[in-house]
C-alpha cells in the first residue's frame, strides 16, 4: 500500500529558516567579508586575503589578552565546578518545603541581568559608599579594585562566582536527584563510607550534567564582557581587559572593522573547537552508560 507523504510541514519550518538568515548566516556573511578585506571609507573596499589574520597571530596584545582570559576561565571552573558539587551535596534530597526554598535562593543570581551584577559589584565594591570596599578598609585592608590590579581581578572572580556557581549547584542537584534510593540503601548494607558514596554513586550519576555545566561555564566565562566591562572597564591598566573586551575596543572604539573581523571569527572557532570537544566527550559517556 502506497503512503502519501505530505510535504506541507516544512512550510511551518520557513519562518525559523529566515529568522536564522537574518539573525545569525547573513551577519556571519558580512564578518567573513570583512576579515579578507580592507576599506578606506565610502563604501569602497580593497582584497587583502589573509592579512587580517595574520596580523592578530602576530599580535601581542591579543596574546596577553588570551593569557588573561585562559587563567580567569580555568581559575574560574576551578572554583565553580567543585564549589557547586559541594553546595549540592548539602542541600536536601527529599523534596519539601525547605528544598524548594534552597533552590529559590539558589537560583535568584541567575534572574539578575548582567549588566545589573556589574552595576551591583561596582557599587559594592566601592571604597566611599560600598558595604564591601568601606568594611575592608575600615578593618585596615587597603582594598581598591579601580586601582590595584589584584584587587581588580578578585572582585571579577567572587562576582563571577556569586553570580553563577548557582547554575552548576542547580545541575548537580537535579543528577543527584536522579539516583534511586536503592543505591543509597545498598551502600548503607555495605557500610560504605561518605567518600565512597560520593565516589562510586553519586559522582559517576553526575558525569553527565557535570560535563554540561563544565560545557556552559566554559562558554559563558570565555566570552565574558559584560559584567567586567560594566566593573572595571578593562583596567587598571588592561589587566582585566580579556578578549572580548579587546574586540569591542578594537571594532567599535578604534574603528578597526578588518582585523577586529578576523579577531571575532578566530575567537568564534577556538569557542566552537572546544565545544565539540565537550560534546564528543558527552557522547562517548551516554554510549558507554547506555551499554
Amino acid at each position: 500500500m502506497n503512503k502519501t507523504v505530505n510535504q506541507k510541514a516544512w512550510f511551518l519550518v520557513l519562518p525559523v529558516l529566515v529568522l536564522v538568515a537574518f539573525s545569525a548566516v547573513i551577519p556571519l556573511m558580512t564578518v567573513v567579508n570583512y576579515s579578507v578585506q580592507d576599506t578606506f571609507g565610502n563604501n569602497i573596499f580593497y582584497w587583502v586575503g589573509l592579512e587580517w589574520f595574520e596580523e592578530i597571530l602576530n599580535s601581542e596584545r591579543i596574546h596577553n589578552a588570551l593569557g588573561r582570559q585562559i587563567i580567569f576561565t580555568s581559575i574560574i571552573m576551578l572554583i565553580e565546578i567543585p564549589l557547586g558539587i559541594f553546595i549540592a551535596l548539602q542541600m536536601p534530597k527529599k523534596n519539601g518545603l525547605w528544598s524548594s526554598l534552597c533552590l529559590v535562593l539558589i537560583a535568584l543570581p541567575l534572574l539578575i541581568p548582567w549588566n545589573v551584577v556589574g552595576t551591583i559589584w561596582q557599587i559594592f565594591g566601592r571604597i566611599d559608599i560600598g558595604l564591601l570596599g568601606y568594611s575592608l578598609n575600615a578593618l585596615g585592608i587597603d582594598y581598591n579594585y579601580v586601582q590595584n590590579p589584584l584587587h581588580a581581578w578578585i572582585t571579577i572572580i567572587v562576582m563571577d562566582v556569586w553570580h553563577w556557581t548557582s547554575l552548576v549547584v542547580l545541575l548537580c542537584y537535579a543528577g543527584l536527584q536522579s539516583i534511586p534510593d536503592a543505591y543509597y540503601q545498598a551502600a548503607k548494607i555495605d557500610q560504605a563510607s561518605r567518600i565512597n558514596i560520593f565516589r562510586y554513586i553519586e559522582l559517576p550519576k553526575m558525569a553527565g550534567v557535570l560535563l554540561i555545566a563544565s560545557l556552559l561555564r566554559f562558554m559563558d566565562s570565555f566570552m565574558i564582557y559584560t559584567e567586567p566591562f560594566v566593573l572595571t572597564g578593562g583596567g587598571p591598566g588592561n589587566v582585566t581587559t580579556f578578549l572580548s573586551i579587546d574586540l569591542v575596543k578594537m571594532a567599535i572604539g578604534q574603528f578597526d572593522l578588518g582585523p577586529a573581523a578576523a579577531f571575532s571569527l578566530m575567537y568564534f572557532l577556538v569557542i566552537l573547537l572546544i565545544s565539540w570537544v565537550f560534546f564528543t566527550v558527552m557522547t562517548n559517556l551516554d554510549k558507554k552508560e547506555g551499554v
